[in-house]
Protein backbone atom coordinates (compact mmCIF):
# COMPACT_ATOMS: atom_id res chain seq x y z
CA UNK A 1 0.00 0.00 0.00
CA UNK A 2 1.28 3.46 -0.84
CA UNK A 3 1.98 5.67 2.16
CA UNK A 4 0.25 8.45 0.22
CA UNK A 5 -3.13 6.71 0.15
CA UNK A 6 -5.65 8.85 1.99
CA UNK A 7 -7.08 7.05 5.02
CA UNK A 8 -9.49 8.32 7.69
CA UNK A 9 -8.01 10.28 10.57
CA UNK A 10 -7.46 8.15 13.64
CA UNK A 11 -8.24 9.33 17.17
CA UNK A 12 -5.52 8.29 19.63
CA UNK A 13 -6.60 8.32 23.28
CA UNK A 14 -3.21 7.62 24.84
CA UNK A 15 -2.43 9.91 27.79
CA UNK A 16 0.28 9.44 30.40
CA UNK A 17 0.57 11.14 33.79
CA UNK A 18 4.21 11.86 32.85
CA UNK A 19 4.56 14.88 30.52
CA UNK A 20 7.86 13.53 29.18
CA UNK A 21 6.09 10.45 27.88
CA UNK A 22 3.33 12.54 26.32
CA UNK A 23 5.83 14.70 24.44
CA UNK A 24 7.78 11.65 23.25
CA UNK A 25 4.58 9.96 22.15
CA UNK A 26 3.74 12.82 19.79
CA UNK A 27 7.18 12.40 18.21
CA UNK A 28 6.42 8.72 17.76
CA UNK A 29 3.08 9.45 16.09
CA UNK A 30 4.85 11.61 13.51
CA UNK A 31 7.45 8.90 12.94
CA UNK A 32 4.71 6.31 12.38
CA UNK A 33 2.87 8.59 9.97
CA UNK A 34 5.97 9.05 7.84
CA UNK A 35 6.17 5.27 7.32
CA UNK A 36 2.47 4.85 6.54
CA UNK A 37 0.58 5.42 9.79
CA UNK A 38 -1.76 8.09 8.45
CA UNK A 39 -3.36 11.10 10.13
CA UNK A 40 -4.01 11.20 13.87
CA UNK A 41 -5.73 13.51 16.35
CA UNK A 42 -4.89 13.27 20.04
CA UNK A 43 -5.78 15.21 23.20
CA UNK A 44 -3.98 15.10 26.51
CA UNK A 45 -3.64 17.06 29.74
CA UNK A 46 -0.98 16.89 32.43
CA UNK A 47 -2.08 16.43 36.07
CA UNK A 48 1.13 18.16 37.18
CA UNK A 49 2.84 21.41 36.20
CA UNK A 50 5.80 21.48 33.85
CA UNK A 51 7.61 23.97 31.65
CA UNK A 52 8.21 23.08 28.02
CA UNK A 53 10.69 24.87 25.78
CA UNK A 54 10.24 25.21 22.04
CA UNK A 55 12.84 23.47 19.92
CA UNK A 56 15.25 26.43 19.81
CA UNK A 57 14.34 28.24 23.05
CA UNK A 58 16.94 28.83 25.78
CA UNK A 59 15.88 28.14 29.35
CA UNK A 60 18.04 30.94 30.73
CA UNK A 61 16.14 33.42 28.55
CA UNK A 62 12.65 32.18 29.30
CA UNK A 63 12.53 30.44 32.68
CA UNK A 64 12.92 31.57 36.27
CA UNK A 65 15.08 28.57 37.04
CA UNK A 66 15.35 29.35 40.75
CA UNK A 67 11.56 29.22 41.18
CA UNK A 68 11.22 26.13 38.99
CA UNK A 69 13.91 24.23 40.89
CA UNK A 70 12.54 25.32 44.26
CA UNK A 71 9.08 23.99 43.37
CA UNK A 72 10.40 20.90 41.52
CA UNK A 73 8.72 21.96 38.27
CA UNK A 74 10.52 20.13 35.45
CA UNK A 75 11.83 21.99 32.43
CA UNK A 76 11.37 19.90 29.28
CA UNK A 77 11.76 20.45 25.54
CA UNK A 78 9.43 19.55 22.69
CA UNK A 79 10.36 18.78 19.11
CA UNK A 80 8.23 21.59 17.62
CA UNK A 81 9.03 25.29 17.43
CA UNK A 82 7.22 28.11 19.17
CA UNK A 83 7.84 29.66 22.56
CA UNK A 84 8.25 28.43 26.11
CA UNK A 85 5.05 27.71 28.03
CA UNK A 86 3.88 26.48 31.41
CA UNK A 87 1.44 23.58 31.32
CA UNK A 88 -0.57 21.58 33.83
CA UNK A 89 -4.15 21.08 35.02
CA UNK A 90 -6.60 23.22 33.06
CA UNK A 91 -4.43 23.32 29.92
CA UNK A 92 -5.74 21.02 27.18
CA UNK A 93 -3.24 19.86 24.57
CA UNK A 94 -4.27 18.85 21.07
CA UNK A 95 -1.86 17.11 18.72
CA UNK A 96 -2.56 16.76 15.01
CA UNK A 97 -0.64 14.58 12.58
CA UNK A 98 -1.73 15.86 9.16
CA UNK A 99 -0.87 14.81 5.62
CA UNK A 100 0.66 17.40 3.31
CA UNK A 101 -0.61 15.47 0.28
CA UNK A 102 -4.19 15.21 1.52
CA UNK A 103 -4.19 18.84 2.70
CA UNK A 104 -2.22 21.02 0.24
CA UNK A 105 -2.92 24.06 2.46
CA UNK A 106 -0.17 22.73 4.74
CA UNK A 107 2.64 23.34 2.23
CA UNK A 108 3.26 26.87 3.54
CA UNK A 109 3.94 27.36 7.25
CA UNK A 110 1.87 30.54 7.51
CA UNK A 111 -0.97 29.07 5.45
CA UNK A 112 -0.93 25.88 7.50
CA UNK A 113 -1.43 27.78 10.75
CA UNK A 114 -4.35 29.65 9.23
CA UNK A 115 -5.85 26.42 7.85
CA UNK A 116 -5.60 24.56 11.17
CA UNK A 117 -6.55 27.40 13.49
CA UNK A 118 -9.54 28.44 11.38
CA UNK A 119 -10.92 24.97 12.09
CA UNK A 120 -10.13 25.19 15.77
CA UNK A 121 -11.84 28.60 15.97
CA UNK A 122 -14.89 27.25 14.17
CA UNK A 123 -15.10 24.47 16.74
CA UNK A 124 -14.86 26.92 19.62
CA UNK A 125 -17.46 29.26 18.13
CA UNK A 126 -19.85 26.35 18.39
CA UNK A 127 -19.20 26.48 22.14
CA UNK A 128 -19.80 30.22 22.41
CA UNK A 129 -16.19 31.43 22.23
CA UNK A 130 -15.59 34.58 20.17
CA UNK A 131 -12.01 33.84 19.18
CA UNK A 132 -9.68 35.37 16.61
CA UNK A 133 -6.47 34.29 14.90
CA UNK A 134 -3.32 36.34 15.48
CA UNK A 135 -0.26 35.54 13.35
CA UNK A 136 1.72 33.64 13.41
CA UNK A 137 0.17 30.98 15.61
CA UNK A 138 -2.04 32.33 18.43
CA UNK A 139 -5.75 32.36 19.21
CA UNK A 140 -7.13 35.18 21.32
CA UNK A 141 -10.41 36.31 22.85
CA UNK A 142 -11.45 38.85 20.24
CA UNK A 143 -12.73 41.62 22.50
CA UNK A 144 -9.65 41.80 24.73
CA UNK A 145 -6.84 40.45 22.55
CA UNK A 146 -5.95 37.98 25.32
CA UNK A 147 -4.27 34.76 24.30
CA UNK A 148 -5.80 31.40 25.21
CA UNK A 149 -4.13 29.14 22.65
CA UNK A 150 -0.52 28.81 21.55
CA UNK A 151 0.59 26.57 18.69
CA UNK A 152 3.74 25.13 17.17
CA UNK A 153 4.75 22.70 14.44
CA UNK A 154 7.32 20.14 13.45
CA UNK A 155 7.30 19.49 9.73
CA UNK A 156 8.23 16.09 8.34
CA UNK A 157 8.65 15.08 4.73
CA UNK A 158 5.05 13.96 4.17
CA UNK A 159 3.28 14.93 7.40
CA UNK A 160 3.32 17.69 9.98
CA UNK A 161 2.94 17.48 13.74
CA UNK A 162 0.89 20.40 15.05
CA UNK A 163 0.98 21.10 18.78
CA UNK A 164 -1.76 23.29 20.26
CA UNK A 165 -2.92 24.28 23.73
CA UNK A 166 -6.21 25.64 25.03
CA UNK A 167 -6.41 27.24 28.46
CA UNK A 168 -9.77 26.63 30.08
CA UNK A 169 -9.18 26.36 33.85
CA UNK A 170 -5.48 27.05 34.28
CA UNK A 171 -3.92 28.78 37.30
CA UNK A 172 -2.72 31.84 35.38
CA UNK A 173 -0.89 33.29 38.39
CA UNK A 174 1.77 30.58 38.05
CA UNK A 175 2.89 31.78 34.63
CA UNK A 176 4.52 34.89 36.08
CA UNK A 177 6.15 32.82 38.80
CA UNK A 178 7.97 30.48 36.44
CA UNK A 179 8.32 32.28 33.11
CA UNK A 180 10.19 35.46 32.27
CA UNK A 181 8.84 37.94 29.76
CA UNK A 182 9.99 36.46 26.44
CA UNK A 183 12.70 38.31 24.50
CA UNK A 184 10.53 38.18 21.36
CA UNK A 185 6.84 39.07 21.52
CA UNK A 186 4.10 39.36 18.89
CA UNK A 187 3.18 42.93 18.07
CA UNK A 188 -0.40 42.54 19.28
CA UNK A 189 0.83 41.72 22.81
CA UNK A 190 1.72 45.43 23.26
CA UNK A 191 4.39 44.55 25.85
CA UNK A 192 1.74 43.35 28.31
CA UNK A 193 2.87 41.20 31.27
CA UNK A 194 1.69 37.59 31.44
CA UNK A 195 -1.22 38.39 33.78
CA UNK A 196 -2.71 40.90 31.34
CA UNK A 197 -1.95 38.92 28.19
CA UNK A 198 -3.13 35.35 28.87
CA UNK A 199 -6.61 34.13 29.78
CA UNK A 200 -8.82 31.06 30.15
CA UNK A 201 -11.92 30.47 28.07
CA UNK A 202 -15.11 29.08 29.69
CA UNK A 203 -15.48 25.74 27.92
CA UNK A 204 -15.98 22.09 28.79
CA UNK A 205 -12.82 20.24 27.67
CA UNK A 206 -14.84 17.19 26.63
CA UNK A 207 -16.91 19.37 24.33
CA UNK A 208 -13.75 20.99 22.96
CA UNK A 209 -12.39 17.56 22.10
CA UNK A 210 -15.61 16.58 20.37
CA UNK A 211 -15.95 19.78 18.36
CA UNK A 212 -12.32 19.93 17.20
CA UNK A 213 -12.40 16.26 16.21
CA UNK A 214 -15.53 16.89 14.13
CA UNK A 215 -13.80 19.74 12.30
CA UNK A 216 -10.83 17.63 11.22
CA UNK A 217 -12.48 14.31 10.37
Amino acid sequence: MSIFLTVPMRADNFCSSDPRINLDYDDELLRRAEIGGGETIRFWESPTYFIVLGRTCKEEDDVDLEAAHKDAVPVLRRCSGGGTVLQGPGCLNFSLILSKKARPELDSISASYRYILDRVMAALRGLGVDGAFRPICDLVVADFEQKFSGNAQRRGRHYILHHGTILYAFDLTLISRYLKIPPKMPEYRLLRPHAAFVTNIPVDPLEVRRKITENFT
